[in-house]
């Protein structure tokens, strides 16, 4: 029987980690990956305390201070279900079943895919959905981007300094994202933004070799040799199922992080909480763990 168990270890679930560990609480960290999106991420210029680093430096920062605590960690399994069952919290994993006082959910979300023709026959075989991953495969390669929005601009500006080429496919009139972001992008003489094209297939052979657009109602097809989803993201919201959620299937909490259900916080991507940045699901995190810990010393366990 576990204090706290928290799902997930990206920033914010890791920062609950570190918040419970030091507040002396039996705590279990149950994760597919360690990092979540941040570990996905490429410069990162505005996490306080760094000017600069790389969304996989951050990772390995939140998971060093992690481990400096007695947290018990189970990597690779995949949470089926929660259910609080009196005033016990049970987790059914792929292998296995766990017990707890209180949990956090902090398990982030995923990419968003296109659901188009040629999208699962060329996954990993030119087609991804991780441009930090998979950038350097295309090295002087001309490649597309899909979206319109911060990812898809994250992307862009990394694959400019390693590809020949990068269509920018954006279904939007304009781009949307940071505005500084913007700027890079629109700036680089190596990228091409083509506005108001909707994605239509995703062609090949053994590999990719192209990708059908249409805009103007005319199709056309782009010679790429990869391409990068970059369409949003969807909550990892599914297992919990008897937890109050919003139209986009994410976590509803109030501002002390409580879901509907007591003694169940939720943290991070995963939430309603406006603004899916790294900072701000790190101190979500914080909030939820000390949200726990209160719980636990106000029913007395």
């Amino acid at each position: 029987m576990y204090d706290l168990i928290i799902i997930g270890a990206g920033p914010a679930g890791i920062t609950a980690s570190v918040y419970g560990a030091r507040k002396g609480i039996n705590t279990l960290v149950i994760t597919k990956d360690i990092g979540g999106q941040a570990a996905l991420s490429g410069d990162i210029e505005n996490y306080t305390g760094y000017q600069f680093i790389t969304g996989p430096e951050l990772a390995t920062k939140f998971q060093e201070h992690m481990r400096k605590y007695d947290i018990a960690l189970k990597e690779n399994e995949e949470v089926q279900e929660v259910e609080k069952i009196g005033d016990v919290i049970k987790i059914k994993t792929n292998k296995g079943l766990y017990e707890s006082r209180t949990a956090i959910i902090a398990s982030g979300k995923r990419s968003r895919e296109l659901n188009v023709p040629g999208e699962k026959e060329f996954k990993n075989r030119g087609l991804t959905y991780c441009a930090t991953c998979d950038g350097p495969l295309f090295r002087d390669k001309e490649v597309a981007v899909i979206g319109g929005g911060n990812s898809a601009l994250d992307a862009a500006i990394q694959l400019m300094r390693i590809a020949k080429k990068v269509y920018l496919i954006n279904i939007a009139s304009e781009l949307g994202g940071d505005v500084i972001m913007r700027q890079k992008v629109m700036e680089s003489k190596v990228v091409t933004v083509v506005n108001n094209a909707q994605t239509m297939a995703i062609l090949g052979n053994k590999f990719v070799n192209g990708i059908k657009i249409k805009r103007e109602n005319k199709e056309e097809i782009l010679a790429v040799e990869g391409v990068f989803v970059e369409i949003g993201l969807i909550p990892n919201s599914e297992f919990a199922r008897g937890i109050e959620k919003n139209q986009f299937q994410e976590i509803k909490v109030n501002s002390y992080n409580e879901t509907n259900v007591p003694a169940i916080f939720a943290a991070g991507d995963v939430t309603d909480v406006p603004e899916k940045q790294i900072i701000i699901a790190a101190g979500e995190g914080a909030k939820a763990a000390l949200g726990a810990f209160g719980y636990l010393v106000r029913h007395r366990f």
